[in-house]
């Protein structure tokens, strides 16, 4: 069964002026648990019915532990309804205020069930489960068929798969549910694939429950040269196509962040003046949804100031060829923040190489039942990945860009960071936590031997403080941040490992 990993693009609203970045309260850990090896597959549901709910799974076991505000196990509810784990294949979260919805498929006689059931606040069923749709294939699979994303809101829940037999013409069928998990649309679409190697990725839904992806052209591990982006209307059976012009302008990867303040659907990616070349800054498109048209289409170049501060050990002119976006965050005034953060691995047999390891199609599976679902990992995200050969596992400086709502560069920061893991990553990168006074990047830093949580503050106004040492970092703990969820306005849950066992540490903010 796939982990629940960090969503890439943590939504924040923020205001015009703010006060300085308050420091964090206190941590308080949970108690260790037999079962919750490292071997444990978990994710953080969130903050239910005033308690915290963490899903489990370890071999054929599935339950949610339910902790209270000082982290002490108060319920322990297994899944008894759910199949055996060899025919899990995906499980997804939704929490609202008293229950949550568990999206979740499995395989049983060459039939995908996607099917859900609500959690109480006690993480118990309620109420029968529902099945919401089936797809017949052709044999046993194990990768993952239906994708489940929600609005920012909450009121609107899409699933979605998209069958690739013919190469040429996708079929896509999704199916738009309001947040009592009631059918409001079921469509079936085509999709026509006019090059070989187009693709589909990075899939949105706004509050009004339109659909909004990406379609680009990638020969082989190489730059993106056309793409576009389509829209599919909640009520409509129609597809709405835009292009993106980006002659003489290579892309890296597109990423859709949707506005809905504003009513706008923000594109950005890395881009090259040359094909397979160095990154000289970030592309920019902005559609309108009410005017119907785009507001902007731009590129924002890299300053050289920005460059010696982020290269680490590259060159100038390569200082963000290991970057990666990790979080776009709108603003109410229309402009918007972006985070990257330096990531790549190191072996003994192996150089790393952007154009090696990263690019090819975006579904990741096997493909063999023409299915496929546009969310997948990245190899050096997964949880306890291993490999043939000994890599290390690198997340350096993470860069900090505000523009405004035309896309002009206001203010740049850039938090400083060497980390590095030979297991997997688990222990490095970092999380972000969005308090309304600032914006808090929370990461392990080594300080005499021992990895601390650190947490630095950025500003509306670009301001970076960092905060001092977090109250309660008690010896023996090693946070992996980068799985850590925001649950309030206040309040993180970041699991912990803890003499081998898996554990989980709430962060309170003033």
């Amino acid at each position: 069964m796939k982990r629940f990993l960090f969503n890439t693009c943590l939504t924040a609203l923020l205001a015009a002026a703010f006060s300085m970045p308050a420091n964090a309260q206190k941590i308080v850990y949970s108690e260790k648990d037999n079962d919750d090896t490292r071997r444990l597959n978990f994710e953080i549901v969130g903050k239910i019915g005033g308690n915290f709910q963490i899903y489990k799974n370890a071999r054929s076991r599935s339950w949610i532990t339910v902790l209270d505000n000082e982290m002490r196990e108060v319920g322990k509810s297994v899944l008894d309804f759910l199949p055996n784990d060899d025919r899990m294949i995906n499980v997804d979260f939704f929490p609202y205020a008293n229950h949550s919805w568990m999206v979740y498929q499995y395989e049983r006689r060459n039939v995908i069930y996607c099917m859900a059931a609500q959690l109480d606040g006690m993480g118990k069923k309620t109420g029968e489960v529902m099945e919401l749709d089936t797809t017949h294939i052709g044999f046993t699979a194990d990768n993952k068929i239906y994708s489940a994303i929600s609005s920012e809101d909450k009121k609107r829940i899409s699933i979605f798969k998209i069958n690739s037999r013919n190469k040429r013409l996708f079929l896509m069928t999704t199916l738009l549910f309001d947040e009592k998990l009631q059918l409001l649309k079921k469509s079936r679409l085509e999709i026509p694939m006019e090059e070989r190697n187009e693709n589909l990725g990075d899939f949105n839904l706004d509050n009004d429950g339109d659909l909004v992806f990406s379609r680009f052209l990638r020969t082989g591990n190489d730059n993106i040269s056309s793409a576009s982006f389509l829209i599919k209307k909640a009520q409509e059976d129609t597809l709405i196509q835009k292009t993106l012009t980006i002659e003489k302008t290579w892309l890296d990867e597109i990423h859709i962040k949707v506005d809905n303040h504003n009513k706008r659907y923000f594109l950005t990616s890395f881009f090259y003046t040359e094909r397979r070349g160095n990154i000289d800054g970030y592309y920019f498109y902005i559609w309108d949804k009410m005017a119907d048209k785009p507001l902007v289409e731009t590129v924002s170049l890299f300053t050289d100031e920005l460059r010696r501060e982020a290269r680490g050990d590259a060159s100038m002119k390569m200082a963000f060829n290991d970057f990666f976006i990790r979080n776009i965050i709108t603003r109410r005034d229309g402009g918007f923040l972006i985070a990257s953060e330096s990531y790549f691995t190191t072996s003994r047999f192996n150089n790393w190489n952007r154009w090696d390891y990263l690019y090819g199609s975006p579904y990741w599976g096997t493909g063999f039942n023409n299915y496929y679902s546009p969310y997948y990992d990245r190899f050096w995200w997964n949880r306890g990945s291993t490999s043939n050969q000994s890599s290390r596992h690198h997340a350096d400086h993470v860069t900090v860009l505000s523009f405004d709502s035309q896309g002009k560069m206001e203010w740049s920061n850039v938090v400083a960071k060497e980390q590095f893991d030979d297991e997997g990553g688990d222990l490095i990168s970092y999380q972000l936590m969005n308090t309304g006074e600032a914006i808090h990047f929370l990461f392990n830093q080594m300080e005499r031997r021992n990895n601390l949580l650190s947490d630095y503050a950025v500003s509306p106004a670009g301001e970076m403080t960092r905060n001092p040492t977090l109250k309660n970092l008690d010896k023996g703990y090693e946070f992996m941040p980068k799985l850590g969820k925001q649950v309030s306005a206040k309040q993180m849950i970041i699991p912990c490992l803890y003499r081998n066992y898996i554990c989980f540490a709430k962060i309170d903010y003033n």
